[in-house]
């Protein structure tokens, strides 16, 4: 598949590596310009470009960039391309520790559905409750005892079976975690957050999952 990678730091870059190596044809782009992807391009054989032209073409563009950033993208970055085209939202919000207090998620909205408002694309939410290292290295065959299983929420069935074959090909179960507006269960604080579980453990963390923020994870 044509992949777009909006973001190249520390899951955008392993997702660059895990993806090329599968044989993907992927593209990426950063906030600092295609000059300094320069290396990762060497190393991965990823195309690098800004972000208007990498989504042109694309299966699927994959957004990983802190959440206050979101909102610096191109308002028309998506202008031009097929709705078809999937949007994978790999983000979590640290108003703490990166983001600044944003409002709409203070006041309950999931993550990735104030990041689908600021895109104005729907998204499918994944790869957010992995830690980057252990998406580099831990991925196994399917069938593998203790297989890391990874959350997928999403509200359109056909983007979220092509994201979760996508989950399966790197190397993890993949767990239909319901529909973006579910997303809250898989958020930093979560049972399910960074805790490598296989597909039996994490849809119990899933169901065990509370909507309100620990104090930890408010602005």
């Amino acid at each position: 598949m044509k992949i777009a990678i909006i973001g190249t730091g520390h899951i955008g870059g392993t997702l660059t590596r895990r993806l090329t190596k599968l044989g993907h044809q992927v593209s990426i782009a950063n906030s600092r310009g295609p000059q300094t992807l320069a290396d990762l391009a060497a190393e991965t054989g990823a195309t690098p470009g800004v972000p208007r032209d990498i989504v042109q073409g694309a299966d699927i563009v994959i957004v990983t960039i802190p959440q206050k950033n979101i909102p610096n993208l191109p308002k028309d970055l998506f202008a031009n391309v097929p709705e078809t085209t999937v949007v994978i939202d790999t983000g979590n919000y640290y108003p703490k520790q990166r983001d600044g207090k944003i409002e709409e998620i203070e006041a309950g909205m999931p993550e990735s559905r104030w990041v689908e408002k600021q895109l104005g694309r729907p998204v499918i939410k994944v790869f957010n409750n992995i830690y980057a290292k252990h998406l580099l290295e831990k991925g196994v065959p399917a069938g593998t005892p203790g297989r890391i299983a990874l959350p997928v929420a999403g509200d359109d069935p056909v983007a979220k079976q092509k994201v979760m074959q996508l989950v399966d090909e790197l190397g993890f179960d993949p767990v239909d975690a319901g529909t973006l507006d579910e997303s809250w269960r898989q958020q930093p604080g979560t049972p399910c957050y960074g805790a490598d579980l296989d597909a039996k453990g994490l849809k119990e963390a899933l169901q065990a999952a509370s909507p309100v923020r620990t104090a930890e994870w408010r602005a």
